[in-house]
């Protein structure tokens, strides 16, 4: 499997990648979150590409304090075969060389396959408590307006 970054044209592809692996949501509109990546370390989205087709995904960051990982994808008839392991050593290796110390990641707490996935690739679970509040409504009928706007 090939790593690159992510290129404009991947975009429904990725999209389609993400709805099969059920990490589209109501309220996260996919192409938006893309869009906002674009804005904001692009080469930091990955695609995994096998025989010409997008397989996987991974979009990481850094923002100087810790380093995020998201959207990690492998395509169901791909899982297996190391393909996750590999996106997500590749996501790890450009934080490592931005001095990126230590990679956070988030998973719901129903998936158990995605935290057992993570915890054999050496993620522990942090004593903490993750909180979040949109800025931006991206769901059914929101605007997209961006605060201050």
């Amino acid at each position: 499997m090939e790593i690159r970054s992510f290129a404009s044209a991947d975009t429904e592809s990725v999209i389609a990648l993400w709805r099969a692996c059920e990490l589209v949501r109501p309220w996260n509109d996919p192409r938006r979150d893309i869009e906002r990546k674009l804005e904001v370390e692009p080469e930091l989205l990955l695609v995994g590409v096998l025989d010409g087709r997008i397989v996987g995904t991974v979009m990481a960051g850094y923002e100087g304090h810790r380093g995020w990982l998201n959207y990690l994808a492998v395509d169901p008839d791909h899982r297996g075969r190391g393909y996750g392991r590999l996106l997500v050593h590749s996501a790890e290796e450009r934080l490592a060389s931005r001095g990126c110390p230590k990679v956070n990641l988030q998973v719901r707490t129903e998936n158990a396959a995605a935290i057992g996935f993570y915890q054999h690739l050496g993620y522990r679970v942090d004593d903490v408590v993750s909180m979040g509040r949109r800025l931006v409504e991206d769901g059914p009928g929101a605007s997209h307006r961006e605060p201050g706007q």
